[in-house]
């Protein structure tokens, strides 16, 4: 009588469903990044997607303040939004005032950051306090700065018309905040002083990531403090310049509560953002608030498109 050895018995195959691909590692990989990438995209959905969708919807519809409750994604769509904001007395002054103050508030803030980076660039005693105070304007309470800022150009009670009456030989007071030849610029120079930290924070970090030697090597050259700036750092200097451009410009285009603290648009220093601001409380009109909105952001996007594009071509050549 013989016996044969049985071993374990093995379950057969099971056939692979048609249509299916295997889980590979790297699919796996992608699904497991999607799944952590899920939340943060449902809050960006949330928080910024539905409320610009809804925005859009807003602005081709006639939506007052008293029916904004009623008001549903499908209603009855109108273009007369857009064409009462582009008709509206105003509208082209308030766009190039906007243009003018973005554009002369990020090159200001990009000039004293610059400054003050080549300044505190370099070991000194003290440096470290000198580097925390120069922070201060950008960490405050805007709500605080620009008190103060209006104190101190106050006409009657003012540090700078009393200084400039002692000093500099004014014969009356000057009304910074409230005049049209002056309102604009004080705008622009508190945006510029109030956002510098930011621009210096990012050309401190490229200046003190040059090497040394290549400026000891200029300098054996022969080469003045001016000249090595301009050869040696500045070009070191033009990509993130161009990116603070871009971001300051996107974000003061935008600005609403530096100037409403300041003048509240007044004696020339209306900026869309205010406008947009006035149509919503002041005439109680959602819809045309929402189309000057729209009109903000296509301009936004225009006026960047062309910057990057310009941007782009002076990269490659």
């Amino acid at each position: 009588m013989t016996t044969t050895a049985k071993g374990p018995r093995r379950s057969p195959a099971r056939p692979a469903r048609p249509g299916r691909r295997p889980l590979t590692l790297r699919r796996r990989e992608s699904r497991a990044g999607l799944a952590l990438v899920a939340p943060t995209l449902l809050v960006v959905v949330a928080v910024v997607g539905v409320p610009i969708v809804w925005t859009v919807v807003l602005a081709f519809q006639r939506v007052r303040l008293a029916t904004l409750r009623k008001t549903g994604l499908f209603g009855e769509f109108t273009l007369d939004n857009l064409d009462r904001v582009i008709h509206t007395p105003g509208f082209a002054d308030t766009l190039w005032t906007t243009l003018l103050y973005s554009v002369g508030a990020t090159l200001g803030s990009i000039a004293l950051g610059l400054v003050a980076a080549l300044v505190v660039r370099r070991p000194f005693r003290g440096r470290a306090l000198v580097r925390a105070s120069l922070l201060l304007p950008y960490v405050a309470p805007v709500v605080a700065v620009a008190f103060v800022w209006q104190v101190m150009l106050d006409p009657q009670f003012g540090i700078v018309n009393d200084w400039g009456r002692r000093f500099l030989g004014w014969d009356a007071p000057v009304p910074f905040l409230s005049q049209e030849s002056t309102a604009l610029w004080t705008v622009i120079a508190f945006e510029a002083w109030r956002y510098f930290p930011f621009a210096f924070l990012f050309l401190l970090a490229r200046l003190q990531a040059v090497p040394g030697e290549l400026e000891e090597a200029a300098r054996v050259d022969g080469a003045t403090p001016t000249q090595r700036f301009r050869h040696l750092l500045l070009p070191q200097l033009m990509p993130v310049i161009a990116l603070l451009a871009l971001l300051r410009f996107i974000m003061t285009f935008t600005k609403f509560d530096d100037v409403y603290l300041l003048t509240g648009g007044a004696a020339g220093t209306e900026v869309v953002s205010v406008r947009v601001y006035r149509f919503l409380t002041a005439r109680a009109d959602v819809g045309a608030a929402a189309a000057q909105a729209v009109v903000l952001a296509l301009a936004l996007v225009v006026l960047v498109a062309l910057y990057l594009r310009f941007f782009a071509r002076e990269r490659e050549s």
